[in-house]
């Protein structure tokens, strides 16, 4: 198949998968928070969170490494079988070791013991995420059996949630149907693999060590990120009760379907930056990044400030009225999905395939001492405004560090932002606002959550999009097919 026939289906199928993420939610979780309430909601994400730290542990940081190393030998199937073989015996050995300390703190940590059931249910993602080998498929860019595979559980999860999830002392099941949903494909992975790899007469070929430094610098990475992105939710555990959990469970169940939405171009072309890179295409390798980039700005901004004006009707749509103190939380950390978009196509897209994960590294140290910092300090006094608060700022610490790091090591990498056309977005941006502002607080207002969304919603998109074609902003001509002025015919 053509090379970017291929590339637009692989951007096509991650947008779709990041689509399945945002829809799902939004079929199951407004009767999941409905029936278990704030305090049961918050439990589930509770132990959740608590598991990602021991899941970032077992991983060692292969996840993304991984994806840019199977890029780099896709084509020689002798090379990604001995790689894969290598990886998953690492994978292997940490997530015994992780599951070793689990075990023991289970036993000796009082909020961990009284839930023992819960937390037996969420560790099963440990073993699951191990045999899975979501990386060895996203170097590969089998994005369409990435996101049939997935769409085909989460499907299976809704339908389940609706059949078995009928009181708040059913939060244990609402938990077993989370790991099912999102990890018990992963068992297909591990079948599906010996198309690809071949698991025989190379064990003695094997060589762990040379992977050790590497995985390294992207374990530190990970565990940067994932310490700063649920540091937020086990801090509330701890310092708050389960209901405030629950508050910024909702917020941030919004939040993280919008972030998946904007940064599916990003992951979808981190395997094809590796490539072109390893290839010393830099010419394709700089065009792409300034489209995604372009992309993240022209998406993320409008989504952003849409979700912030209408917050409280997304909250009682998606969660009930029960959950109103998500509201402003939700305002709060909303502009994270602008941030975390830029930070992916920055970090992942750019630093990552140009061998400065370091970079990288430090930018996600400085995020996660940022938000540890803000939240001893404002989650005693906000609760869950002051964990979106430490949140929004560590992710802006992140980008900027990182776009800092652009300009030291990488003097072309500046030219990422030449493709974004701010005197079409800002004017877009500010008469969409202006809009569902008046539409809000005239038409909307009293209405039920659902139809003051969708009125919302089509007001401020028609008008955002209406400008940037109007001002002919390149991506969304390319987009829509229109051709540009001076353009020829």
């Amino acid at each position: 198949m053509d090379e970017s026939k291929t590339l637009k289906r692989n951007v096509f199928m991650s947008a779709l998968l990041a689509f399945s993420n945002v829809i799902f939610p939004f079929i199951s979780f407004p009767y999941v928070t409905r029936i278990l309430l704030p305090a049961g909601t918050g439990r589930v994400s509770f132990a959740t969170s608590v598991l990602s730290y021991f899941l970032i542990a077992a991983q060692l940081g292969i996840p993304t490494y991984g994806i840019r190393e199977v890029a780099k030998v896709r084509d020689n199937r002798a090379a990604l079988s001995k790689l894969v073989c290598e990886l998953l015996i690492i994978n292997a050995i940490t997530t015994l070791l992780s599951y070793i300390v689990f075990t023991v703190a289970l036993f000796t940590v009082p909020r961990m013991s009284e839930d023992k059931p819960l937390f037996v249910i969420s560790s099963l993602v440990l073993f699951l995420n191990c045999i899975g080998m979501e990386w060895l498929y996203r170097g590969l860019e089998c994005y369409t059996y990435i996101t049939v595979r997935s769409i085909i559980f989460k499907s299976l999860g809704v339908i389940g949630i609706f059949l078995l999830i009928h009181a708040p002392a059913d939060y244990l099941k609402y938990a077993a149907l989370v790991v099912f949903s999102g990890s018990c494909s992963y068992i297909l992975n591990f079948i599906n693999a010996r198309k690809y790899v071949s698991f025989k007469a190379i064990t003695s070929k094997l060589s762990i060590r040379p992977h050790l430094k590497l995985i390294t610098v992207f374990l530190a990475m990970a565990v940067a990120t994932t310490i700063y992105t649920h540091l937020d939710m086990v801090m509330l555990g701890f310092m708050r009760t389960d209901t405030d959990t629950g508050y910024y469970d909702a917020a941030v169940k919004i939040k993280t379907a919008l972030v998946g939405v904007v940064t599916s171009l990003g992951v979808a072309l981190l395997p094809r930056s590796s490539a072109y890179l390893k290839q010393g295409r830099t010419d394709q390798f700089y065009r792409i990044t300034r489209k995604a980039m372009n992309f993240v700005i022209l998406l993320a901004l409008p989504v952003s400030l849409f979700f912030i004006i209408y917050a409280k009707e997304s909250i009682l749509l998606v969660a009930g009225p029960e959950y109103g103190g998500a509201i402003i939380p939700m305002q709060v950390i909303m502009f994270t999905v602008l941030f975390i978009g830029m930070s992916n196509i920055t970090g992942i897209q750019v630093l990552v395939p140009l061998g400065l994960e370091k970079q990288v590294l430090c930018s996600e140290l400085l995020g996660m001492t940022v938000d540890l910092v803000i939240n001893i300090a404002l989650i005693p006094r906000l609760a869950s405004t002051g964990a979106a608060i430490g949140t929004l700022v560590a992710e802006l610490c992140v980008v900027v560090w990182q776009l800092i790091a652009l300009r030291r090591n990488t003097p072309k990498a500046q030219s990422i932002f030449t493709d974004v056309r701010l005197k079409a977005v800002i004017p877009a941006i500010v008469l969409s606002a202006a809009a569902a502002l008046a539409v809000r607080f005239s038409v909307t207002s009293g209405m039920a959550p659902l139809p003051a969304l969708s009125l919302g919603a089509g007001v401020f998109f028609i008008v955002y999009l209406a400008v940037l074609i109007f001002a002919r902003e390149p991506l969304t001509c390319e987009l829509l097919r229109i051709k540009r002025r001076g353009s020829e015919a």
